[in-house]
């Protein structure tokens, strides 16, 4: 076999480079082509019976964020998902702050610095024959 020359050499390289850019190309637009979005988060929460939540009481719902609000004759859950951009906002001493861009919330929900603009959306919560609480987002 006779040796190979540097043309050849560089002609050998830059069609196996070639090759090789359009295979990994291939695989791009085939990876792209078979994406399947994820499947939407649930809207229903079943949290459990009216009585595990006293009178009076604000209990931290981690799984949907959310806070639920037990008062005297309502039941309504707080979105812990700030309004500016969709970070979940963090509980702390009686207010409700974002760690992405220091937006804060009081209790209620209601905007006290921004630069978010609009409230914590209030979720609405209903009760089944049984007492049992089912949280309903978006």
């Amino acid at each position: 076999m006779p040796p190979v020359t540097r043309r050849q050499f560089v002609q050998i390289t830059t069609r196996t480079l070639v090759w090789i850019s359009g295979l990994l190309g291939f695989a791009g637009v085939l990876r792209f082509l078979s994406y399947k979005p994820p499947a939407p988060p649930p809207k229903r929460f079943e949290i459990g019976h009216i009585s595990s939540y006293p009178v009076g009481t604000r209990t931290l719902l981690a799984d949907i964020p959310a806070v639920l609000v037990r008062g005297e004759n309502s039941v309504h859950a707080l979105s812990l998902v700030c309004t500016h951009l969709g970070c979940t906002v963090e509980q702390k001493a009686g207010a409700f702050l974002c760690p992405c861009h220091g937006s804060s919330f009081d209790k209620d929900g209601n905007v006290t610095k921004g630069p978010a603009s609009a409230p914590l959306e209030i979720l609405d919560v209903e009760q089944d024959e049984q007492g049992n609480l089912i949280v309903l987002k978006g």
